[in-house]
């Protein structure tokens, strides 16, 4: 079958609906760099070429800031909160459907499309917030790697703080030799986690009729504070604002034909891609809950809700040498696999939001060296029960920022202006809303219940 291989052009004027002049594409230096079959070939030859970009979304939804969310869940509630790791990704599948939407129609991702709507003021606000949120997630991946490490090889926590900067020389070797390799480290290290929670749950033993009860939503999820505390906090863990502004960037990687059949096929298959890969993430945030169910709570230990103690404690309570060190190898991969992703979501906002590029390893190093000061401190200062909390507080502010970031996604695919005859159908349009809406909501009262409470 003939493969579309051209690079899609820029188009250096104005359309409707944006401000600004369109100047060059969202990561230029990979854009349209993926050839796809032509729109007549076989399902799975197009599938497999737009197979990629929901793996690396769904990273973000199964990194270790969502892993002390999960054990907590599971060992002070059992299976009760599993339905809401599901309400969680059926939302985030939504959310990243109109996130890959937006890139392909517009030829802009979240950011790009943010410059060019409000003005300058609004604009430096909204990068400002972003830029904290990708902080917040790079200091989660910098705390979760430095906790596989010490429970891997008895490294000391600062020194694994410090040894978390290397990652950037080896980032950028990975992107210096194109997407596709930067797509299959990933999907390695998803493997690997998943393979390592697979065995998780079978050695721990789970009672499926409670994990099948579990999915079905309970009232006391939100008439038990401490349980609907949990229950946000699992939520605000899960969608994270960074992966729309990622999501409407990397997609836009394949050499799509640029005509109304071309973005339809593009917007499909890329939809397919995300929805698999956020069903991978579920199955991975689950099985964290369901362990920390089945060992803990189980067998009456409702207060582990650190990693650290759920490693120390996974291996003696379900008599499995290897779980704890399965444990810790499945957290370092996790937080690997959210610094490739991270890497790039920093980059994107950079470039979309104020149209600047810096040198990738200048970057880098700027989003990672505000990551590791002040974990650094806080692991000399409180050691392990200051990162426990400190990758707690990275969740929460990373609650605050997501609305900044599905408000302007919901407003733009929702406008026919922008989208043409890809604008959002009235019951998506409404649905989107209604899921904005409630996680708003949910994550205002878990901003106020943390500081004020």
């Amino acid at each position: 079958m003939p493969l579309v291989t051209e690079t899609p052009p820029v188009v250096p004027v104005s359309e409707p609906g944006w401000r600004q002049p369109r100047n060059a594409p969202s990561l230029s230096e990979v854009f349209g760099s993926i050839k796809v079959p032509a729109q007549n070939a076989s399902f799975w030859r197009k599938l497999l070429a737009f197979w990629g970009p929901g793996l690396m979304v769904a990273v973000g939804y199964m990194d270790p800031g969502n892993w002390a969310t999960d054990i907590a869940g599971g060992a002070q509630f059992g299976y009760t909160l599993l339905s809401v790791i599901l309400i969680s990704n059926l939302f985030a599948m939504l959310l990243q459907h109109l996130a890959a939407k937006l890139g392909i129609v517009t030829g802009r991702d979240l950011a790009q499309a943010c410059r060019d709507h409000y003005s300058r003021p609004v604009g430096l606000v909204l990068w400002f917030l972003c830029e904290i949120a990708i902080a917040a997630c790079d200091l989660a991946e910098v705390i979760g790697s430095a906790i596989a490490l010490n429970l891997l090889f008895g490294l000391p926590l600062p020194w694994g703080v410090v040894l978390t900067i290397l990652d950037v020389l080896v980032v950028l070797l990975f992107q210096s030799r194109g997407f596709r390799v930067v797509e299959s480290i990933v999907a390695g290290l998803s493997v690997v986690i998943f393979g390592c929670f697979l065995y998780e749950i079978i050695v721990s033993k789970p009672d499926w009729f409670g994990i099948v009860g579990g999915l079905v939503p309970q009232p006391q999820v939100v008439t038990n504070p401490k349980m609907l505390y949990i229950a946000i906090g699992i939520l605000g863990a899960t969608v994270m604002p960074h992966n729309l502004y990622l999501h409407s960037s990397i997609v836009q990687t394949r050499a799509i034909e640029q005509t109304e059949s071309g973005k339809r096929m593009a917007i499909k298959f890329a939809t397919i891609d995300s929805t698999v890969a956020l069903f991978l993430a579920f199955f991975v945030n689950a099985a964290i809950l369901v362990t920390a169910a089945a060992a803990f709570h189980r067998n009456g230990l409702h207060s582990v809700a650190d990693i650290s103690d759920a490693h120390k404690l996974l291996a003696p309570v379900l008599g499995a040498g290897a779980a704890s060190a399965v444990f810790a190898i499945a957290l370092l991969a996790s937080g690997q696999n959210s610094t490739l992703t991270g890497t790039l979501a920093g980059q994107i906002v950079m470039e979309g939001f104020l149209n600047l590029k810096l040198k990738p390893w200048l970057r880098r190093l700027i989003t990672r060296g505000i990551a590791v000061v002040p974990a650094l401190i806080v692991t000399l200062l409180y050691g392990e029960k200051g990162t426990s909390e400190l990758l707690v507080l990275s969740q929460v502010i990373l609650s605050f920022q997501l609305s900044f970031a599905v408000v302007p996604l919901v407003l733009f695919t929702g406008s026919k202006d922008k989208m043409g005859v890809f604008v959002n159908r009235p019951w998506v349009q409404a649905l989107a809303w209604l899921v904005s809406s409630i996680i708003i909501v949910l994550n205002v009262y878990l901003l106020f219940e943390t500081f004020f409470g």
